[in-house]
């Protein structure tokens, strides 16, 4: 007997998001902080420092972010989830009709969507509503401190990679090559996270690097006019 086996990227969903997330704005934040100071006529010191003083504080508050939000989606499913559980122990056959009408609706006849409720309730009553019901997935639920490292690890990588770039460039040459070369980070992070998700190489690419150029462009512009960087 053949089996048919499928490989499926929705259970990257959790940890890509908020890896791209992370990188994504380690690099825009970083290097568009770098390029604003550096347009401000900072010195090469200044530069390096406030790049770093951003690293630090941006992975932080990624990870205070994610964890928070990621949380309050979490709460909410668990809420959601403990409320299931009561109406269930209180309601069985109202909970049996609403899951047999959930299988109505997706093309099943009333007889046999009878049936599968049936099964289904026995087999996993809870897992069955929050799943057809809720739509909440254990392949997608909420994983607060999964999405804080995730976020914090690679926002703190994004960064590094300007700060790397300014590091080395001569100081007439900082915004040009630490604009440059967070582009093509960009280009890489957007076409990778393409590929993981199984979306369009290029699409990926083009818009990140899109939203990345025009940051850069928008704190070089502050920077240069008033003579400090906004981030």
């Amino acid at each position: 007997m053949l089996r048919h086996s499928e490989s499926h990227r929705s259970h990257r969903i959790g940890w890509l998001r908020a890896a791209v997330l992370g990188a994504n704005d380690g690099i825009v934040s970083t290097a568009s902080l770098v390029v604003g100071i550096a347009a401000a006529h900072a010195t090469h010191e200044t530069i390096l420092l406030t790049g770093v003083a951003g690293l630090v504080a941006g992975a932080m508050s990624m990870a205070a972010g994610e964890y928070v939000s990621v949380s309050s989606q979490s709460d909410t499913e668990n809420a959601d989830l403990t409320r299931e559980k009561e109406e269930l122990a209180t309601q069985p056959e109202h909970e049996l009709d609403e899951l047999t009408g959930i299988y109505v609706s997706r093309g099943l006849t009333p007889e046999l969507a009878r049936q599968v409720a049936a099964q289904m309730t026995t087999h996993d009553a809870l897992g069955a509503h929050a799943r057809d019901e809720l739509g909440i997935l254990e392949m997608t639920s909420a994983k607060p401190v999964q999405a804080a490292l995730y976020s914090a690890v690679t926002f703190a990588v994004g960064a590094a990679l300007p700060l790397l770039v300014a590091w080395f460039a001569p100081n007439p040459q900082i915004i040009i090559s630490v604009a440059v070369m967070s582009l093509v980070f960009l280009a890489l992070l957007g076409g990778l996270a393409a590929k993981a998700g199984g979306a369009n190489l290029w699409k990926g690419a083009w818009r990140v690097t899109f939203w990345g150029a025009l940051a850069m462009a928008a704190t070089a512009g502050v920077g240069s006019l008033f003579g400090v960087a906004v981030a």
